[in-house]
């Protein structure tokens, strides 16, 4: 199709959006019956098409056919339905990721809300279901979607209505999930079982079983089996899997996490070394590799025997340079074979499919042959991950079989130009019909060689044989030869057109012999197409194992991907050593984080990060803005992560006790538009760690409590940190300007008449020098143990070129408050301020008061604040506030939050 028209809204949404200008429109009709329309060329329309389906993921697109008012439906795709856009999508670019349609019935509770989870990705043919109970904030559908990379959710239209929603559609909103309301009896699941014995290979009484363990579930997987229209596509029957998803099957990470760490690709990345993805892609086939690789960064493994695979395997493809590149060469050689599978077993595939299929069947013996070569201490892995199943698959029952059959149907001959033909040598029938064609192609040439002699008229130079669509085969000459052979072109011949360009004519001989020619040439093709379709069906029957292939091949890629990035690092990068969530430290030597040391303009600064139970494993850091606290605490979220998916990591050595989750709190955007303060989010991401994290997960905050004044962010920091080293107990990272939380370190452990229990609390802090003399800052971007000694604010003011007398009467403030100056002449009131932050109080008063400070933070966290709008959450937090005020006459250390 050579344009595209959009209509009304979508015209004005198309010209604002892509052409930038509302000048592109035009008016169809007059006054007020008149509408927009917009004209879309192809290239912007796989552009738009590009954006809606696979970035924007907030729309969807319908594409019609037709004209007057005769138009019908021809294309549709969702987010999580491409369906026949895909090759429109994927023509010039890979696709790096496989969509997932999830659908969820939730059931709301006053304990919770119990959802019954289904979803279908439509790349792989897998069907998935489970039921869960989720907390207010949908910390578990929230890494679900992560995990499963889910593009689209649909929902029952009556949740969408209900009170408690709202937190449900913040969830979806962070992972960037389009939301499609459904009718309520779409999730019946009735019928499901036997819908599913129709899609589902294997036992039915295995499906049964499966959806009989669960209430919600089975209605949310029929909704998705209705909408994707799975049961009226023939093709699928018997090619789908079924599974249970597990929340616990790998690490958790929720939207937050995946931003902090910068696991993904932004259009704001300067290069693609930004985001890990970027960083860890160095994958060769067309595809494979880059979706799985997708996968594996949003669920990283939890089994320490599993991670340790995929390290070995790593490892051997590290040390053994000459069997990594030989691989990598091969692999690039690949195409995407899953896409090609599903092109066959939608009955949309041609030859030009399997002659993709076959090139890269042609290739795994090289595979083999090279992964045999290799004789080192992980060669048994070798030989049961890969070895034993491609030469299953290779043998002359399966792939063997599929080459020899498109060695003897196709003509591999014609692919150098272009040209995918059955070979005449297939078929008795065809090579009859070949060989007619091709005795009347010469007849036809004797002939207009007779006609050039008999016209006295040069062969091909003077006297043209053409073959078009409206005469068949005629002759032609100009208008010039014309008026020389006039007399014999009017006895002997038929003239059938005359143009500037010149004459056609023909005679009767030619005339029946091009008719005869357009005859065979038809049966021709027909057979041809008859042939190709019972090739293209045959093939389809090794679907299965190429499957298997598929599989093997982008794991290896991926793998030879993570070897790749370790041993051509400029930098050592290293095997970690992986022990149980339950047991061991996390120990980082001279860790780096590998997307910023990736930049060309960073001379990155290792440090070392050890987190040990009982003494390290809650760390403070303190230290100036710009110090790189923020780096290095992300950098051990990311070093964990990749350890998890079985990467060496950028470290000089490591050991790294498994967690089951990562929660990262590190800057909060203002949600205004939805009544939520900057300070409200932090406290409503804060609340969600507090209630999802547990000792196996690992906690990174970057600077909490700032969003209030001083006293009262100190008060939550404070309590917040000491519930996480008291009640979660998780191993966390805890950056801060708040220099009084160090003092919570010299509480370990330190109390014995304490009803507290704070253990392995340590201060550390980000370097910086400054000159004695013109008082400079220096940053030397090295964590050390201690806390730090002064705060740097002023310094990084005068960085940002603030003016002279601004930052000389800050100094003047900061040192009559802070004291930072031995010389400073402070005020009796600025004594008094001072001394009220440095006042030492009795123990037991600290007990009282901060248990009763553990108790308002608890008493907070459960408030449903996503239930309530803003004025009503105001008042109960002003209650508790006033309460809490109220208690302070039972401990000194408490009246200092409020004076």
């Amino acid at each position: 199709m050579d344009y595209y028209t959009a209509h009304g809204e979508n015209a004005t949404f198309i010209a604002k959006t892509y052409y930038h200008t509302t000048t592109a429109l035009r008016q169809l009709g007059s006054g007020s019956n008149a509408i927009s329309t917009v004209s879309v060329n192809k290239n912007m329309f796989e552009t738009v098409a590009r954006d809606l389906l696979l970035e924007r993921t907030d729309h969807t697109l319908e594409l019609y056919e037709g004209n007057g008012s005769n138009w019908k439906l021809v294309k549709s795709g969702t987010p999580g339905n491409l369906g026949s856009f895909e090759d429109i999508l994927f023509a010039s670019n890979e696709m790096q990721d496989s969509p997932v349609v999830v659908a969820l019935f939730p059931n709301f509770r006053d304990n919770g809300c119990t959802l019954g989870l289904g979803y279908v990705n439509l790349t792989t043919r897998v069907l998935g279901l489970t039921e869960f109970l989720d907390d207010s904030h949908f910390t578990n559908v929230e890494s679900a979607f992560v995990a499963l990379g889910c593009k689209e959710c649909l929902l029952p239209v009556e949740s969408t209505k209900s009170s408690e929603y709202r937190s449900l559609n913040d969830a979806m909103t962070r992972c960037g999930v389009m939301v499609t309301e459904r009718k309520k009896n779409e999730f019946k699941g009735r019928d499901l079982v036997q819908d599913l014995s129709r899609l589902v290979k294997g036992s039915i009484e295995l499906v049964r079983d499966l959806v009989a363990g669960f209430e919600f579930a089975p209605g949310a997987l029929s909704c998705i089996i209705s909408y994707v229209e799975l049961l009226s596509d023939e093709s699928n029957y018997g090619n789908y899997t079924i599974r249970q998803y597990n929340l616990d099957s790998y690490m958790r990470l929720d939207s937050a996490a995946m931003k902090a760490l910068n696991v993904m690709e932004s259009k704001s990345d300067a290069n693609k070394n930004f985001s890990l993805f970027g960083l860890m892609n160095r994958t060769c086939t067309a595809g494979m590799g880059k979706r799985l690789l997708h996968m594996w960064l949003k669920q990283p493994l939890l089994d320490v025997n599993e991670i340790n695979s995929r390290l070995d395997l790593v490892q051997a493809f590290v040390e053994d340079t000459a069997l990594r590149q030989d691989l990598r060469q091969h692999l690039k050689r690949i195409s995407d074979i899953e896409r090609l599978i599903r092109c066959l077993q939608n009955k949309r595939a041609s030859l030009f499919h399997i002659v993709k299929l076959y090139q890269s069947s042609i290739r795994l013996p090289y595979i083999r042959s090279a992964l045999e070569q290799y004789d080192g201490q992980f060669a048994s892995l070798i030989k049961e991950r890969y070895l034993n199943p491609l030469e299953r698959s290779t043998d002359d029952r399966h792939l063997n079989k599929f080459i020899g059959l498109v060695e003897a149907s196709v003509d591999l001959d014609q692919l150098e130009s272009g040209e995918y033909i059955i070979s005449s040598a297939y078929d008795s029938n065809l090579s009859a019909l070949k060989n007619e064609q091709e005795t009347l192609e010469r007849q036809i040439h004797n002939l207009h060689k007779l006609a050039a002699t008999d016209l006295d008229l040069v062969l091909d130079k003077a006297l043209k044989l053409e073959k078009g669509t409206q005469y068949g085969h005629v002759f032609r000459i100009t208008k010039k030869e014309e008026t020389k052979v006039r007399k014999k072109l009017n006895t002997h011949f038929i003239v059938l057109e005359t143009r500037k360009d010149g004459v056609k004519f023909t005679n009767t001989k030619l005339k029946k012999l091009g008719d005869e020619y357009q005859r065979v040439l038809r049966d021709y093709i027909n057979c041809q197409k008859e042939l190709v379709a019972r090739v293209v069906q045959t093939a389809a029957s090794f679907s299965e194992v190429f499957e298997e292939v598929a599989g093997s091949l982008s794991e290896l890629d991926v793998l030879l991907s993570f070897a790749d990035l370790a041993a051509c690092s400029p930098t050592l990068y290293t095997r970690p050593s992986i022990t149980p969530s339950d047991v061991g430290d996390i120990i980082l030597d001279g860790s780096r984080h590998p997307c910023v040391e990736a930049q060309d303009w960073v001379n990155f600064i290792p440090n070392d990060c050890k987190l040990v139970r009982e003494k390290s494993w809650f760390q403070i850091i303190t230290g100036p803005n710009m110090g790189g606290k923020s780096t290095y605490i992300r950098q051990v979220g990311v070093n964990i992560l990749m350890a998890q998916v079985g990467s060496f990591v950028p470290c000089d050595k490591a050991s790294i006790s498994v967690r089951d989750c990562i929660f990262a709190r590190v800057g909060a955007g203002d949600c205004q538009l939805r009544g939520v303060s900057t300070f409200m989010q932090e406290m409503l991401e804060t609340a969600s760690i507090l209630k999802g994290a547990t000792e196996k997960s690992l906690i990174i905050i970057d600077e909490l409590g700032r969003g209030t004044s001083t006293y009262d962010g100190f008060g939550l920091a404070w309590a917040i940190c000491e519930y996480i080293v008291e009640v979660i107990k998780a191993p966390t990272l805890f950056a801060t300007h708040f220099h009084e939380l160090t003092a919570l370190a010299h509480e370990n452990g330190s109390c014995e008449h304490s009803s507290k229990n704070i253990i392995g609390v340590a201060n550390y802090h980000v370097s910086a020098h400054i000159d004695s003399s013109s008082r400079k800052l220096t940053m030397l971007y090295k964590v050390e143990p201690g806390a730090c000694d002064q705060s740097f604010g002023i310094h990084v003011a005068e960085f940002a070129n603030f003016p002279e007398s601004v930052v000389a009467l800050a100094r003047q403030k900061a040192s009559e408050l802070e004291d930072f100056s031995p010389m400073a002449i402070v005020s009796n009131d600025a004594k008094e301020i001072f001394a009220k932050r440095k006042r030492e109080f009795d123990p037991d008063d600290i007990s009282r008061g901060t248990s009763r400070a553990h108790k308002f933070l608890k008493d907070f966290t459960e408030l449903p604040l996503d239930k309530m709008d803003l004025e009503l959450a105001l008042q109960h937090v002003s209650k508790l506030r006033t309460d809490l005020e109220k208690d302070t006459t039972n401990s000194c250390w408490l009246q200092q939050f409020f004076q």
